[in-house]
Formats: structure tokens, C-alpha cells, sequence
């Protein structure tokens, strides 16, 4: 059969424009909303939550294409061409429709996060590729079994079900197999866990190679047990490669990728924060300069990076950030970390000081009162502008008094001016 006479019959060629509208229309306030603005992997990742309709959508047709050859009853005559060989032309367009709904969903994600010049990555458009031709070959495996007003809705629910439900279980690693965690991905202080990508890659192509051998050797003996250790084989390495993965599968991005300046103090930013850079550093050296004349010790470098090091501070912005906001990212970077033993679960009383003195960092800094309406209660907002009106000294004392609260689970903050824990 001629390709353009399989384009024209295909069912993928039929449901693509259906699908691309499902995607932008339906998905596209997913697909957007929590992306990160510039990051090109964070764009790649939300659009990943598409893929869990895509699939679907991927299996049902492929589960139609099947259908057909069963009523054509192709398996009763002789043919030259070999099963997997009649499968792989009318799979094609189906495949093809699932890839061109994922880059619908990409472009809404690329657009929404305003990415400059740069290019998805390569690891979860493998692991879209190969989940969406694992759903079309299992769809079409069912397609040759059952009748289609069976298999078609039965393959769209149960690969709705394979591809949606694995990130609401509580068991994290069995999201990965099937790429469910990447639409998480990432903030940029974050890079992408490549055990996510292979775990997923791995079970894919396992469920793949399954597939195509039942296809062409049917339900014999020796092609079930080939297919059921395949499969088999793939879950456990999947699974090994993804057991001790969290919820998310990020990392740490690379401080490498950090630029830095050599003024003081030193300000490391993203590539992404290039278009700000130059209010960013001259903000941030404005409030730096504040706090240390009010006696606060400021570190020499300020960085984005996930976690500061020796001599660092977090400067803890965002992309698109204004000028309120960096001078708080400058005073949040100061407050302390909470102590192991509050992360242990014990108790923290150093946890009330948070607020009131986060909002003194962030006044000291010269953040305005009104910006900060929304960041504190109001009574810790009172308390940090009654602090701020004392003497400089005073202020000291009262801030270093509750800091070194909050670096212990042993001492209780004292947020009054005259010492008192009120």
C-alpha cells in the first residue's frame, strides 16, 4: 500500500487535529502555568504532562489499526510481508500523531515561558518517544485480539489508568517508569535526574520489545514467555534505576553553569537571568550594603545555586524578578537553616522567629513596609517595625538573640524588645 494511501486511512491522521486542539485548548493552562520563565528544560517538562492524554490517545488509535487487520483477517491468508512488517506502516501515522500532539504541547509550555535561543531536552523527548510508541504497539497487540467496540475504549482507559494514575500513588519510584514525574521539572536551581530518563527509557522499550514480539510470533508458547521476560525484565531495571528517586527527578543544577561577577558582594546568577543582571547585581549590592552598615555580616558572594556553600548566601529570586524582590532575596539568603534536629521532627521553637525576622532583614534592606503585607502576618510585621525604629544596637542584639534561636532546638526566641519571648 502506497504511504500517502496510508496517511490518507489512517485514524492518526484523522485524530491529529483533534488532538492538537485537546492539547492547546484543554491542557494548555497545565501546560503553562507552573513552567519556569527561560529555563528550556523546564519547558520540556511541562510539557511532559501531556503525555499521560497523548498515550492514551496513541493506544486507542493504534488499538483501531489493529481492529482492522483482525477483520481483514489477514492472519488467516498467506502474505509475503511478515506481521511486524504489515504493523510498522499503519502504526507510523499513528506514532506520528502521538510526537506532533507532544510538540503542540511544547510550544504552548516554550511560548508561556518566553525561552530565548536554546533547544528541549534531548531526555524527555526520548522518553515521550518511546512511551508513545510503547501505548501505540500495545494498542495495536489489543486491536488484534479483541473486536474494536471492545478494544478501542478498553486500551484508552487502561492506558489512561498506566500513564495518569502511577504519579498519585505513594509508591514515588513507579511514577518514573512511565516519564510521570518530569512535569515537576525543574526550577533553575534544578537539573534533571537522569535515572528518571533511563528508568522510563528502559521499561518503555522493554514493553516495546514485548509488544513486537507477540505481533509477530502471536500467542505462542515461546513468544509469551519471550514477551513476559522482556517485560518482566524491564520493570525491574526501570524500577532499580528509579528506587531511591523522591517524588521529583531533580538534582542539583551544575554551579558551573553560574555567572559571576567580581564586585562585593559576589553575585552569581543563571544564564537565564542575563536580561537582569545588571538590576539584579546593582540591587542586591544596594540592600547588601544596607544590611551591613545596620551591622549585619554579609557573606562575599550571594548565588542561585540549590545550596550555598562555605562563605556564600542564598540569593533566593526568581526569573523576572523586580527590584523589591531582589532586595528581599537578599535578606531571606541571611535567615538561618533550620537546625537536624527540627528537620527530625523535634521541637522548634526558633520557628517564630522566622517571620519577624525575616521581615527586619527585609526592612533593613530597604524593603518597603507595603511589599511585605502579603510575606508576614501583620503582628510580625509590627513587631519588625517597632525593632527597626530602636537604636542600631538595639536592633543587633534583638537580631543576633534570635538568630541564634533559630540555629538551635534547645533555645527559645525572645521577640520583645526588652528581651521578653513575647
Amino acid at each position: 500500500m502506497l504511504l500517502r494511501t496510508v496517511l490518507r486511512l489512517s485514524s492518526g491522521t484523522r485524530l491529529a487535529p483533534f488532538l492538537i486542539g485537546f492539547v492547546v485548548i484543554a491542557l494548555g493552562d497545565n501546560l503553562s502555568e507552573w513552567v519556569t520563565p527561560h529555563y528550556w528544560l523546564s519547558a520540556t517538562g511541562s510539557a511532559s504532562f501531556a503525555l499521560a492524554f497523548v498515550g492514551p490517545a496513541c493506544a486507542g488509535a493504534g488499538a483501531w489499526e489493529g481492529s482492522r487487520i483482525r477483520r481483514a483477517r489477514l492472519s488467516d491468508q498467506s502474505t509475503v510481508r511478515s506481521p511486524l512488517a504489515i504493523a510498522f506502516p499503519l502504526l507510523l501515522p499513528v506514532w506520528g500523531m502521538g510526537l506532533i500532539g507532544m510538540v503542540a504541547a511544547l510550544l504552548v509550555s516554550a511560548t508561556a515561558a518566553d525561552v530565548g535561543i536554546g533547544m528541549p531536552n534531548p531526555g524527555i523527548l526520548a522518553v515521550e518517544t518511546v512511551i508513545l510508541a510503547a501505548n501505540t504497539l500495545v494498542g495495536y497487540l489489543l486491536g488484534r485480539l479483541w473486536a474494536p467496540a471492545i478494544a478501542v475504549p478498553a486500551t484508552l482507559i487502561t492506558s489512561f489508568v498506566a500513564n495518569a494514575y502511577p504519579a498519585s500513588w505513594s509508591i514515588l519510584w513507579i511514577r518514573h517508569l512511565v516519564g510521570g514525574g518530569l512535569s515537576d521539572c525543574c526550577s533553575l536551581d534544578q537539573g534533571l535526574d537522569r535515572s528518571a530518563i533511563w528508568s522510563a527509557i528502559v521499561f518503555g522499550t522493554a514493553v516495546c520489545l514485548a509488544a513486537a514480539v507477540l505481533i509477530q510470533r502471536g500467542k505462542t508458547i515461546p513468544a509469551l514467555l519471550a514477551a513476559s521476560v522482556l517485560a518482566t525484565g524491564g520493570f525491574t531495571l526501570g524500577a532499580a534505576a528509579a528506587h531511591d528517586m523522591g517524588a521529583d527527578p531533580v538534582t542539583s543544577r551544575p554551579t558551573s553553569m553560574l555567572a559571576c561577577d567580581h564586585g562585593w558582594p559576589r553575585i552569581c546568577l543563571w544564564p537565564e537571568m542575563n536580561g537582569q543582571a545588571v538590576m539584579i547585581r546593582a540591587e542586591g549590592r544596594k540592600a547588601a550594603d544596607k544590611l551591613r552598615r545596620a551591622g549585619v555580616t554579609v557573606p562575599p558572594t550571594l548565588t542561585m545555586a540549590d545550596r550555598a556553600r562555605r562563605n556564600e548566601a542564598k540569593l533566593a529570586i526568581g526569573p523576572d524578578t523586580s527590584t523589591a524582590e531582589v532586595r528581599t532575596g537578599v535578606a531571606a539568603g541571611l535567615l538561618p537553616q533550620s537546625p537536624t534536629c527540627a528537620d527530625n521532627g523535634e521541637p522548634y521553637p526558633g520557628i517564630n522567629a522566622y517571620g519577624p525576622v525575616g521581615a527586619w532583614l527585609s526592612l533593613t534592606a530597604g524593603v518597603s513596609s507595603d511589599t511585605l503585607t502579603h510575606r508576614v502576618t501583620p503582628p510580625e510585621l509590627a513587631l519588625a517595625q517597632h525593632v527597626i525604629k530602636q537604636p542600631r544596637q538595639v536592633q543587633l542584639t534583638w537580631y543576633e538573640r534570635n538568630t541564634r534561636a533559630m540555629r538551635s532546638c534547645n533555645i527559645r526566641p525572645q521577640l520583645g524588645i526588652n528581651g521578653s519571648h513575647t
